[in-house]
């Protein structure tokens, strides 16, 4: 499936940010088909117990591709997650390459929902989330002293993801 567009990454964010040691440093992908992909691993540090990855960090990459998912029809959209309710459908490895999905399911004026899946290499997939987000401007979430470590370009040159 074609890449139509890499998302910007953060400078801080334990999903998405480049300068956090802890952090996952996930990729954000839109795609051909509207919904958004992240190539993403977690690590030794992410454990929860011996080769799982702890259902919590799980939990905010779910969060993570659902909320930026609104970003492809709506790209100056912000939103805050008021109810996140994950299903752990078989355990989450570290170590290993991962691939994420979401999508928006409904929007309105107000709020946003949509699903996301956390799947592995050979495509079984090992989480399902669904979330409801509200609808906020960026200057109401992060002050405007914060706002230029929400959106760091990190240069890719990936143009599929299988």
């Amino acid at each position: 499936m074609k890449v139509i567009r890499k998302q910007t990454n953060s400078k801080d964010c334990i999903v998405c940010g480049v300068n956090n040691k802890a952090g996952i440093n996930a990729s954000f992908y839109e795609m051909e088909d509207g919904t958004i992909n992240a190539l993403f691993s977690f690590g030794f540090i992410h454990q929860s117990y011996p080769e799982r990855t702890h259902g919590g960090l799980i939990s905010a990459v779910l969060d993570e591709l659902i909320g930026r998912a609104i970003w492809i029809n709506e790209p100056d959209q912000w939103g805050v997650t008021m109810k996140l309710t994950v299903e752990y459908h078989k355990p989450v490895p570290y170590g290993v390459p991962l691939k994420g999905m979401g999508k928006i399911t409904k929007s309105t004026k107000l709020t946003f929902e949509g699903m996301g899946e956390i799947y592995d290499e050979e495509g079984h997939m090992l989480a399902r989330g669904y979330a409801t987000y509200f609808k906020l401007p960026l200057e109401k979430i992060a002050t405007s002293a914060h706002a230029e470590e929400v959106n760091v370009m990190i240069p890719d040159d990936v143009k599929e993801i299988a």
